[in-house]
């Protein structure tokens, strides 16, 4: 009689059992689902940085071609007292980014909202253009690079937490094919 009750089970003992497993698959789902938004975000921010890198680098195209056709592939061009003077376009990276992400400049960094929620911040933006030197003997075309903070609010469980903070690099090379 004993064993009977040790082995007899009742309907519904493992419904609690049920409620935890649940419960933690369900708290790893959010935190995969939250990794993929932010790394989906740090991609996104990623190519449209190159893309506006791309763009400032090709806006050096017009002034390559005094040294493309003096063998030398870089940003020069002639000066008034028969020398060369190095020209090279910065361009306006910050602009391109806003224009391209939809972004609202805020004090120091420029911010993306997805309705009244901060989505991700940009900021410290750093770009350096490379020039070949004149008569260098080899073509290594002008080269970009910059490197941004991205600053990515973290969701979880429904609390706000410390926000990822990344820095991105990003370069840019403009070779003449001519």
């Amino acid at each position: 009689m004993i064993l009977k009750r040790l082995t007899h089970c009742s309907s519904g003992e493992g419904f609690p059992m049920v409620i935890a497993v649940t419960l933690c698959l369900l708290l790893i789902f959010l935190g995969i689902s939250e990794y993929f938004r932010i790394s989906i975000i740090a991609q996104g921010v990623r190519d449209a940085t190159q893309q506006a890198i791309i763009a400032t680098i090709n806006d050096n195209y017009d002034d390559v071609y005094h040294s493309v056709r003096e063998g030398y592939a870089a940003g020069w061009t002639p000066a008034e007292d028969e020398g060369w003077e190095e020209s090279i376009d910065v361009g306006n990276v910050y602009g391109n980014l806003v224009a391209i992400l939809g972004l609202t400049t805020e004090a120091s960094a420029c911010v993306k909202y997805s309705g009244d929620e901060l989505e991700y911040r940009l900021s410290d933006l750093s770009v350096s253009i490379a020039n070949n030197g004149l008569a260098s003997g080899q073509s290594n075309g002008f080269r970009a690079t910059a490197s941004l903070v991205l600053e990515v609010p973290i969701r979880f469980a429904g609390k706000l937490l410390p926000p990822v903070r990344m820095t991105l690099h990003v370069e840019a090379k403009y070779v003449p094919k001519f």
